[in-house]
């Protein structure tokens, strides 16, 4: 490979860093072309991209970024890499991650996951996909939020309803209610 062919696919990386806000860094070293091949069409079937790049290009590509990667670049990236971008939900990459792992059985570890990028925070460690993978997304707190928002409302007509439209009824079902 070139150094403009490297230049080339770096400036590319760094582009797709900069548009994804998820991303997630696995080690797939010990698939063979057919495994990586299944979890590549798991990935796109689910709406994420998952490719591999050499360490030293991720590297160079996380330097052109705005803030402090050296210790994800440090940690994260040793062996066969390959990044899963997600662009809508930061949750996603880690629930495919544990349901291929689940698919392919006997307690298999791979993809291994060392790190992530969700948000301006950054997860090392095969510690963290368990709890990457409960992570609520943006729209699913919104909707959290949203239903808490609407409870009282919801209260207040099965109250009016409850207690045939009239003030009485309505004071007297609400007092009923503990």
């Amino acid at each position: 490979m070139t150094r403009d062919e490297k230049k080339v696919i770096i400036e590319g990386l760094t582009e797709k860093f900069k548009e994804t806000p998820y991303f997630y860094i696995t080690d797939a070293g010990g698939f063979d072309v057919a495994q990586v091949n299944a979890f590549r069409r798991v990935c796109f079937e689910k709406g994420v991209e998952y490719k591999v790049y050499k360490n030293t290009l991720i590297a160079k590509a996380l330097e052109n970024l705005e803030g402090d990667y050296v210790k994800f670049s440090e940690e994260a990236l040793k062996g066969f890499s390959g990044i899963v971008f997600s662009k809508e939900v930061g949750n996603l990459p880690a629930k495919l991650i544990l349901d291929f792992r689940k698919k392919l059985g006997k307690k298999e570890t791979r993809p291994v996951f060392k790190g992530a990028y969700i948000d301006s925070d950054v997860f090392i460690g095969e510690k963290n996909l368990e709890m990457l993978s409960t992570l609520k997304s943006k729209n699913e707190l919104l909707g959290d939020v949203i239903g808490l928002l609407l409870s009282p409302a919801k209260n207040l007509v099965s109250a009016l309803q409850y207690g045939q439209n009239t003030i009485a009824g309505v004071v007297k079902t609400l007092s009923e209610k503990e």
